[in-house]
């Protein structure tokens, strides 16, 4: 971009972090962090970085609409792996503020943390419905695109959705542990 007198600009473009659903789970949904990052870049990503084999990536696009990246980048994650790729976008910010809540909300006596990072706020109404079911040392709080998943003592080990959040909410999410969030946080966001 040239100003009135000819010379270059510099315009610092979004960074955004993408989460990518249900991908490396059996033999049919491989999704490998260099086909990840070559379709991000596809999509018009710059600076891309991907972080551990979950779906996790960093990118920057002249895009100013998380919707738009987001749906840029699913149609190359379509073309390149042959299967729909559901992604979650978030602005630095918010992903800064969903790691600071999971500090927030951890207690002494939580055995898992995992956070469900969704597409888009759910309504009220499905919220208010699955926090009602909270008890004890086990409890879900939801706060605008990311429900937390707070299990204490007696979760049901190696299930990471015993109380079928996402399902509960009506929004498509994925899932990460509260460490995973909280350090994609730290390298890409702050």
């Amino acid at each position: 971009m040239q100003d009135v007198r000819g010379r270059r600009q510099t315009v610092r473009m979004p960074t955004y972090v993408a989460f990518l659903r249900a991908i490396n789970l059996g033999a049919t949904r491989k999704f490998a962090k260099a086909d990840i990052a070559a379709a991000t870049e596809a999509a018009g990503g710059e600076g891309v970085e991907t972080y551990i084999n979950t779906g996790n990536v960093r990118l920057a696009s002249s895009m100013r609409s998380s919707d738009r990246v987001r749906g840029a980048l699913e149609r190359a994650y379509a073309e390149r792996t042959g299967f729909e790729v559901p992604t979650i976008v978030f602005r630095s910010a918010e992903l800064v503020a969903v790691a600071d809540d999971t500090l927030e909300l951890a207690t002494p006596d939580l055995e898992r943390h995992y956070v469900f990072l969704l597409q888009a706020e759910p309504e009220p109404a499905a919220v208010a419905a699955l926090e009602s079911r909270s008890e004890g040392g086990r409890r879900v709080v939801v706060r605008n695109r990311a429900a937390h998943l707070l299990l204490g003592p007696g979760y049901e080990q190696g299930n990471v959705d015993p109380w079928g959040v996402e399902k509960g909410l009506g929004v498509v999410g994925t899932n990460r542990n509260a460490n995973v969030v909280r350090t994609v946080a730290e390298r890409w966001c702050r």
